[in-house]
């Protein structure tokens, strides 16, 4: 166990930085083990105060420091494992530091590192001082030169900003000059050294100038990249046309790399990005993988104003960034691929990952006021509900006031380190709008309990509504404020005629009655259109209400959502002993008669045939008990595939394609529904339709339908799956992205072997422990994505993921802690299951030598 107890660093203690670093000039000689770091640091005073000047570095072997090129002597400086403190300095000088410092062994993929035989960076969020010594905080912003030396074996030598020299220093070792000119925090610092092919390109700006594009990656890997640069291409067009932002180099990179902690990173000019979030082809790469691409690459681009040239005052304000971005990439998928799908996928997501957060010890406020380690909190509020309330932000103001708000943001704050009570005060000052109340929602952890009930007079046909909103409470926050929530309400009628089109009623009050005039009939409610807050809503609706928006709701999303609730109370009641069978029945007839309502796209009836997930149930259900959710979903799946299984066939086969593969939404969407129909029939697997899926397995010509078969075999179990498992590593063994697909799909296995399974597989020669795509893919999915197989009763699931956690723990802390979150929910669960499970977050607390980043979130899930 920890002897020590670490402090909180608390957002009421921040105070500037008492030194500005106007200039920082590297030098890197660059050796796998032994890479020697000169930093000539241009320092001057901005405090009264005669303060020592303190800089952060950690696993860093001092070799020299010099103040205005002499040399200081041991006693005019300390040095611990944590700091480097100069005691005495003027109050303008030049540090020069020499440091030694060992990639290879950096296991941890944070600072200077080594990945498949290259050089690489992560410094976000503190990774910069394990590379020299500094004050790695966001609020240094200085303008950095760099110079890079190494064997020539490392072919490309790059760093952010414009390359200003490069040349030969002998035989066997050469060197290139960087120059970034935009000042910036040391976290956006990069550096890749490596053998490597480019795919290159251009884009001419709105103003006329040329950027040159480059994409690194691995040799014979270049047209993988193909998709990603024509994303990039796209996400700064739009980012013209939308936001008025132009890009400001006149080179942009980005680099792909096999082992990384995070999916990508925003370092100005030099984007580095995990290898599964840059390269695909058909064969190779999903449809989701191809979403997720154009999204992260757009996400990472939009970084370059929404985090580069406006960065972060402290790491308190990481949602200023993230939220902020993440909306802007959200924006633009829902462009590219169409809204209301777009829409449904980031609200599954949302309730999975940042709902089930808000929900148990972990939740946090979007701006948090104390840490451990940052590392922690790059979660789904920090992004996802961060993107959510900027959103609520444009439906409150409107979008003119909100572009308006954020031209003056964006003009205000260029080149500044700021807050988000600065970013919020630009948007009041654009729209002339008191935004006091709305900043709660970055103060205030926890989902909004919205209920809503209706009243119809029809003598006077006027409707009046009661919206009234509550909010649990959360770990230190036990009392909750009412907070500003737009939500968008609609009228149809009882045969689905629009009677009222969407408006948005404002709930800034623990309860608002609002009436509406001029209501023809008694009407059928549409509420939350478009998902307006970030809340769990309850309404008076009828069940016969869900039906009539579920057949004939013009917001699309609500349309889904009337679908997906009517399915989540058909599983509740039957997991909770009250099945409904007739209403099972009549579920599965609604559900048939949307999917061949041929006014729906493809990719919209791949939504709706995918049922509740068991995550998502359980947080509707106290105390959750997975083994009743699983059996109860499982029947419900099994109902349809009998009840609609001519119609899932037809389907599968009407969806199928001979032409060419083509990444574009519409073809996306075939193929979505296509291996929807797969999945629905595996949940009936006789002959025939077991046939048809080997079928749809043995016949696929791209990744996309492969997994599309091969998942649903596995479900099956059985030879089929062994046999398709088998078929799939041999045809796919020397493919580093694709085997991580054949990890996962076993740890989504729902079959009763599977833990045995995984935990073999865990010793099998492919999977890589130190590498966070394998981890995840396996362990990270069968604790987070098969429930019922995790919470086994025996508590196996529990002791598997413990000792997975415990043993990364030692190389990769961030990696590690990002494993808790399965246990943290241990109070949702039946009670012999939570208390195994806090028996396993009582054994990782207990463990010695623990990291602060694995302490910090397992001592909060104990709470």
């Amino acid at each position: 166990m920890r002897t020590d107890t670490p402090q909180p660093i608390r957002l009421a203690d921040y105070r500037p930085f008492p030194f500005a670093i106007e200039t920082t000039r590297l030098v890197f000689e660059l050796h796998p083990s032994r890479t020697r770091v000169k930093a000539e640091l241009s320092v001057r005073r901005t405090s009264d105060t005669r303060e020592a000047l303190v800089l952060n570095g950690e696993r860093l072997k001092l070799l020299s420091v010099a103040i205005d090129g002499q040399a200081l002597s041991a006693n005019q400086y300390a040095i611990d494992p944590e700091q480097l403190t100069i005691h005495e300095v003027p109050d303008q000088f030049v540090l020069t530091t020499e440091v030694e410092i060992d990639p290879s062994s950096n296991k941890a993929l944070m600072g200077l590192y080594m990945s498949g035989g290259r050089f690489c960076t992560q410094c976000e969020a503190e990774g910069f001082r394990t590379i020299t010594y500094f004050p790695d905080r966001p609020d240094v912003l200085s303008r950095y030169s760099v110079r890079i030396e190494a064997d020539r074996k490392f072919t490309h030598l790059l760093s952010n900003g414009n390359l200003v020299g490069s040349g030969a220093l002998d035989d066997d070792r050469f060197f290139a000059e960087w120059t970034d000119p935009f000042p910036k925090p040391c976290y956006l610092f990069a550096l890749v050294a490596g053998h490597l092919d480019v795919l290159a390109d251009k884009f001419i700006t709105m103003s006329g100038r040329e950027v040159a594009l480059r994409v690194f990656v691995d040799p014979g890997q270049a047209s993988r990249a193909a998709y990603a640069l024509d994303s990039l291409k796209r996400a700064m067009k739009w980012d013209e046309d939308t936001f008025g932002r132009e890009y400001d180099l006149d080179l942009f990179m980005i680099v792909a790399v096999r082992d990384f902690n995070f999916g990508a990173m925003e370092n100005k000019g030099l984007n580095i990005f995990n290898s599964s979030l840059l390269l695909a082809d058909p064969e190779t790469a999903t449809d989701l993988d191809y979403e997720r691409i154009e999204a992260v690459v757009a996400h990472e681009y939009f970084h370059n104003w929404t985090g580069n040239r406006i960065t972060c005052r402290d790491w308190f304000q990481l949602c200023l960034k993230e939220g902020f971005t993440v909306f802007r990439d959200q924006s633009f998928s829902a462009d590219m691929r169409g809204e209301a799908v777009q829409r449904i996928k980031e609200v599954r997501a949302l309730r999975a990952r940042q709902f089930a957060e808000d929900a148990g010890p972990l939740a946090h406020p979007v701006r948090p006021s104390s840490y451990l380690k940052i590392d922690n909190f790059y979660t789904a509020t920090i992004y996802e509900k961060g993107s959510e309330i900027i959103r609520m932000l444009k439906t409150i103001l409107g979008a003119e006031a909100f572009r308006k708000g954020c031209d003056l943001y964006f003009q205000r704050h260029d080149g500044e380190a700021t807050t988000v009570e600065a970013f919020i005060a630009c948007f009041a000052e654009a729209s002339g709008r008191d935004l006091t109340d709305f900043f709660g929602w970055y103060e205030q952890a926890g989902t909004p309990a919205v209920t809503l009930q209706t009243a119809y007079d029809e003598a006077a046909r006027a409707l009046t509504l009661t919206l009234s909103q509550t909010t649990a409470p959360t770990p230190g926050q036990p009392t909750k404020r009412a907070l500003p929530i737009p939500v968008a309400i609609g009228l149809l009628s009882t045969s689905g005629e629009v009677l009222r089109d969407t408006e948005v009623v404002l709930l800034d009050e623990a309860t608002a009655t609002v009436r509406w005039e001029n209501v023809a009939s008694e009407p059928v409610v549409s509420a939350l259109r478009g998902f307006s807050a970030p809340v769990n809503l309850t309404t008076d609706a009828r069940p016969a209400d869900r039906y009539v928006l579920f057949a004939s709701d013009p917001d699309l999303f609500n349309r889904w959502e009337a679908g997906q609730t009517l399915a989540r109370d058909l599983i509740l009641g039957r997991a909770g002993g009250a099945p409904d069978e007739v209403g099972e029945e009549r579920y599965a007839e609604a559900l048939g008669q949307a999917l061949v309502d041929d006014a729906a796209e493809p990719a919209f009836k791949a939504q709706l045939l995918a049922l509740p997930s068991e995550p998502d149930l359980a947080l509707m259900s106290e105390p959750a008990d997975p083994a009743a959710l699983h059996a109860a979903r499982d029947h419900l799946r099994a109902r349809i595939a009998v009840h609609l299984g001519d119609l899932l066939r037809r389907l599968h086969g009407d969806m199928q394609s001979d032409n060419e593969f083509s990444a574009s939404a519409q073809a996306a969407g075939r193929r979505a529904l296509r291996n929807a129909c797969a999945e629905a029939l595996s949940a009936d697997p006789h002959n025939d339709n077991l046939m048809r899926i080997v079928g749809h397995y043995e016949a696929a010509r791209n990744m996309t339908d492969m997994i599309g078969g091969l998942y649903p075999l596995v479900a099956i179990g059985g030879v089929a799956r062994d046999k398709a498992l088998a078929n799939f590593h041999y045809a796919w063994r020397t493919e580093p992205l694709v085997l991580d697909k054949w990890f996962s799909v076993q740890g989504r296995d729902p079959n009763e072997d599977v833990l045995e399974r995984v935990m073999a597989l865990t010793t099998h020669p492919d999977f890589e422990p130190t590498n966070p795509n394998r981890l995840r893919a396996l362990v990270s999915t069968f604790a987070n994505f098969n429930p019922a197989r995790f919470h086994d009763p025996s508590g196996a699931g529990y002791r598997f993921l413990t000792d997975q956690i415990l043993a990364v723990d030692a190389f990769n802390p961030m990696t590690a802690a990002r494993m808790i979150e399965p246990l943290g929910g241990w109070r949702r669960y039946r009670p012999e299951l939570g208390q195994l499970m806090r028996e396993q977050l009582e054994r990782i607390v207990a463990h010695p030598e623990l990291s602060k980043n694995v302490l910090e979130l397992a001592t909060k899930a104990l709470g």
